[in-house]
């Protein structure tokens, strides 16, 4: 039968050589039941001094579970097993059964080593011999009881952390560009409110990608303008992680999905956010070699001449640079004399009352609005879905059936990007605004990096590259480069 400290002596022989263990989970709130791992050390070493144990080694496993949900594993938890192994003990002392284990694998380990090994195992002031029936049965209903107040606790915990995505309310870790306020008292969050220096950077970046930068030029500065923490730079991943989380224009997700608005402030409007997603999910962009872009017609310009229309590609002619056919090479023409003569014609364009009429029909801002609120509201419909399936009612079953979900996502997802496109095919790109029927075109070109020249032509005309009429014709003739600008018969947005 399990005996008080005080008796060991009565009933063994000493010298009881002591480990003293101490463990706690990670307890933001401080609200834990058993203490810190100091006050539990603190407590082992006043048993081990009114018996006169004398205390061989310390382990403390800090912000460790002993779950079997644990992700990391307990270190010092490992050495005191292999010390025990060793024999470099006679009894094992800690605050209570579940600072050992929450797990009864981990309970049938550390009982066999014990065993093995001779070891007495001491909880809640009192003491077990494990080579003895009664004592095996008395902890192992404790370990039972350790495992099940963990399943209970990540119940509750999981119950929490849905209802609380549910409210809108954020989450694990802070995201960048916010910061969040406690109550000094019971450790609850109080807001997540817009940080004020970085709130302005995560607005920019977003602002200068929609205004047709590249994601390279954007790190380059934000590299120069210091640490995205200290001691870590800002890496691209960074940037692209950035770019496609909703939770920047006040989105809460939830397991993968857009499940409703959320309580804190967006950083980014709508309308600057779908702009991104545009421009970001492009598949040239997706899979060029280098962010740095050298070239202003490559890969989107056009040979006339293909049924396919490929893109144009540039490569060294002769020791010059020439725009080609990416696919049969039929067409070819030197890369500046090109360049120029739709720079020239573009320029000519945006000051033109047909540019000004091109973006300012009623009719297609009121298409790209209804476009934009339609696929919108069907993706929110499908999110919704989403976690429906991913939610269980009393009964254990899930709100929505796979095979639902598989339907509704097959009708919406087509009807989705649909929407998408009718949208992006009458958007204005916020860097387009500040330019047509401006009387300073020239300068204003001029100070654009290249991202953001390509980003205007992508969106005011296309191009088509033609053979020349015979052999050695070094000249533009009439048709052989064939541009439609936007608002005219045949235009498809870039």
């Amino acid at each position: 039968m399990p005996i008080a400290p005080e008796h060991l002596a009565l009933l063994y022989t000493g010298p009881f050589d002591a480990y003293l263990y101490g463990r706690n989970s990670r307890d933001m709130k401080k609200r834990g039941t058993a203490g810190s791992v100091g006050d539990q050390l603190t407590e082992g070493r006043d048993i081990c001094l009114e018996n006169g144990w004398p205390i061989k080694r310390e382990f403390a496993d800090i912000g460790r579970s002993a779950s079997r949900y644990a992700k990391r594993e307990r270190e010092e938890f490992e050495e005191m097993i292999a010390g025990i192994e060793a024999g470099d003990c006679r009894i094992l002392v800690a605050w209570e059964a579940s600072r050992y284990y929450r797990d009864l694998d981990v309970y049938v380990r550390l009982r066999s080593v014990c065993m093995a090994a001779g070891v007495l195992l001491c909880y809640n002031g009192t003491v077990y011999d494990l080579s003895k029936r009664a004592d095996r049965k008395a902890t192992a209903q404790d370990a039972i009881q350790a495992e099940d107040e963990a399943e209970g606790i990540r119940d509750r915990n999981l119950r929490t952390v849905r209802l609380n995505a549910k409210a809108g309310g954020p989450h694990g870790r802070v995201l960048w560009g916010y910061a969040r306020r406690y109550d000094p008292d019971t450790g609850d969050l109080v807001e997540q409110y817009a940080h004020p220096e970085r709130a302005k950077i995560v607005k920019r970046i977003f602002e200068r990608v929609a205004a047709g930068e590249t994601e390279y030029a954007i790190l380059h500065d934000l590299r120069a303008g210091g640490e995205r923490l200290p001691g870590i730079r800002w890496e691209q991943h960074h940037l692209r992680e950035m770019l496609r989380n909703p939770a920047y224009k006040a989105r809460r997700v939830f397991q993968g999905s857009d499940i409703g608005k959320a309580t804190w402030p967006a950083l980014v409007e709508d309308e600057t956010y779908d702009a991104v997603q545009m421009i970001i999910s492009r598949p040239e962009r997706r899979t060029m070699r280098s962010s740095a872009v050298v070239h202003l017609l490559s890969g989107w310009g056009r040979c006339g001449e293909c049924e396919t229309m490929p893109p144009l590609r540039v490569l060294n002619n002769r020791n010059y640079l020439a725009y080609q056919c990416s696919e049969r090479f039929d067409t070819v023409m030197r890369e500046d004399k090109l360049d120029a003569y739709v720079v020239e014609a573009v320029l000519d364009w945006l000051g033109s009352k047909a540019a000004a009429a091109a973006f300012s029909s009623t009719d297609d801002q009121e298409r790209t609005a209804a476009a934009r609120l339609r696929g919108s509201q069907m993706q929110a419909q499908l999110d919704e879905a989403r976690a429906q399936a991913a939610t269980f009612g009393p009964d254990g079953q899930p709100r929505l059936s796979i095979q639902s979900l598989a339907a509704l996502e097959a009708s919406l997802t087509p009807l989705i990007a649909a929407a998408r496109q009718e949208a992006e095919s009458v958007t204005v790109p916020p860097l387009l605004r500040g330019i047509i029927g401006q009387p300073d075109i020239d300068a204003i070109w001029e100070d654009m990096s290249i991202a953001q020249r390509r980003a205007v032509l992508r969106a005011v005309v296309n191009i088509r590259l033609m053979k020349a009429r015979a052999r050695g014709i070094r000249t533009i003739e009439p048709g052989r480069v064939q541009l439609t600008f936007a608002g005219e018969p045949g235009f498809t947005s870039g």
